[in-house]
């Protein structure tokens, strides 16, 4: 009974925090469309997007910084109390300053918007009441009300902070989209790891080739193809014609399955067995385009081919930790 009476609870405080993300989605108008023009101009002048909060608003903002950052948008987080105490040198006055402030009220931030404006700063507020006092400091203020907080007295921020999380990340991708970053951009902000592998290792970084890539002509035995697999250490082989033009695939999964109804099968052409037009990857893809693959797939070994449809390589699902892509 207490593990339901958890689950009710949860479940009840996701509800309120989508609902608050809904109403913001449904009143985005026309303050969003500045923000982003806003945000664009100064970008595309050298400077870039400075955003400042406290508290749950402030660890909001240096998310927020640095998903701009990681999406092409420079963006960096400054913290009002440090701002007067000599951080107010990171804004510069091509930049733009985001006061985050559900309230609107915040004392912190509002001694570091005058400041802001003596610089020549434009300030956006994002906040729950337009006509409170950052609202009114601010050159232009985007309304995020939500309906209320997830918090049964309403008190502690949960679900403006969500929507304000959610509402950062619609402008990071918008700007992104707008300002033409693409994947192999990605890839220079993310050079290590499994993201930076993905967008800028090919198919051919990674796929096996000549005696680690198996091949077998259709009327080959599946005994023979065996033979090949097991020489290669592979979970599978393609079939190929006589011009190396791919024409299926027969795996270790292939062969159990077929092996507990047909006595006969080591001895069976392949072509008998094996799995035609096989899922296929082209070796100038990038490697991120092959994890698509495997996730929807589901399957342990994709055929390689060229722009001819020739078989030239065998990615196994084994060698992606290799190369640090899963």
């Amino acid at each position: 009974m207490q593990s339901e009476r958890y689950l009710a609870r949860a479940r009840e405080v996701l509800e309120i925090e989508i609902e608050g993300i809904r109403q913001v989605q449904e009143e985005l108008a026309g303050p969003f469309v500045e923000l982003v023009e806003t945000c664009l101009t100064i970008l595309e002048q050298g400077g870039k997007i400075v955003f400042s909060g406290v508290g749950k608003s402030g660890h909001i903002g240096h998310k927020l910084a640095a998903t701009l950052a990681s999406t092409g948008s420079p963006a960096v987080f400054m913290h009002p109390v440090e701002a007067m105490h000599g951080d107010l040198g990171v804004l510069s006055a091509g930049d733009v300053l985001i006061a985050l402030s559900y309230s609107g009220e915040t004392d912190e931030l509002l001694c570091v918007l005058p400041a802001a404006r003596r610089l020549g700063v434009p300030v956006v507020s994002i906040v729950g009441k337009v006509d409170s006092r950052i609202g009114k400091w601010s050159t232009l203020a985007v309304p995020m009300p939500v309906p209320r907080e997830a918090c049964p007295f309403n008190l502690a921020p949960t679900t403006s902070t969500t929507a304000l999380l959610a509402l950062g990340d619609a402008l990071a991708m918008v700007l992104l989209e707008r300002r033409g970053f693409e994947a192999a951009d990605y890839a220079k902000l993310h050079p290590a790891g499994a993201i930076g592998q993905s967008v800028t290792l090919r198919i051919t970084d990674i796929m096996r080739t000549d005696d680690r890539f198996p091949r077998v002509k259709p009327d080959a035995s599946v005994r023979d193809a065996l033979i090949m697999m097991t020489g290669a250490r592979c979970g599978s082989v393609g079939v190929v014609d006589g011009d190396g033009l791919l024409l299926g695939i027969f795996t270790d999964g292939d062969f159990r399955r077929h092996i507990t109804s047909d006595p006969e099968l080591m001895g069976r052409p392949i072509a008998d067995v094996m799995t035609p037009n096989p899922v296929t990857i082209q070796s100038d893809a990038m490697a991120i385009e092959l994890l698509k693959i495997l996730e929807v797939r589901k399957i342990d070994d994709i055929l390689v081919v060229d722009s001819d449809g020739q078989a030239v390589g065998l990615v196994d699902v084994q060698d992606l930790a290799r190369f640090k892509l899963m």
